[in-house]
């Protein structure tokens, strides 16, 4: 049996509320670009509440990174933050206007979980089945945001995972663009 390369890309940022609006929409652009448009309305969501808990909860900043891999038939979505504080799953009732998050996040995925990220973090993370790779599947890499119309023209930093070796560098999220 040949293996297949997996597909990876990242994307750091503040978890800002207007920042979460353009991950979600760099997340489904990828999607669209590795033509696992069905996943894409399930990795949105989970995206959200992910980065949403970071937005509300992490400390000491808001600051984290956003993988999203493919290998063979399994994507992995997850979040890193600086906040070693694992999450907990509330009972939500029916009146409260919040925490229901990783509740959404278990019910749209494969599963999901949280692990420890050394003394400075904790990395959330989901699954979704993807369809078998086709041999016509795109590249390895991310896509050129700035050529998607719904994605900012720049400000995000696409590095490349390669061997182990993170690649490129940090540039901060700046857009005029809400939501």
């Amino acid at each position: 049996m040949i293996s297949q390369p997996s597909r990876h890309c990242t994307v750091e940022l503040d978890a800002l509320p207007s920042r979460i609006g353009q991950v979600r929409r760099i997340v489904s652009a990828q999607l669209r670009y590795w033509h696992l448009d069905p996943l894409i309305d399930r990795a949105a969501l989970g995206v959200t509440e992910l980065l949403t808990n970071v937005h509300l909860h992490a400390r000491p900043d808001k600051l984290c990174t956003v993988e999203i891999e493919l290998l063979l038939d399994q994507l992995t979505v997850s979040v890193h933050d600086r906040d070693p504080r694992l999450p907990e799953v509330r009972d939500a009732t029916s009146s409260a206007t919040c925490g229901r998050g990783l509740s959404m996040v278990a019910a749209v995925s494969e599963s999901w979980g949280v692990r420890p990220n050394g003394e400075s973090g904790k990395v959330v993370w989901f699954t979704l089945a993807a369809p078998s790779p086709s041999p016509t599947a795109a590249p390895l890499t991310c896509p050129p945001y700035a050529a998607v119309a719904d994605a900012p023209a720049c400000g995000f930093a696409e590095v490349e995972h390669a061997a182990g070796v993170l690649q490129g560098g940090h540039a901060p999220a700046r857009s005029a663009v809400a939501g």
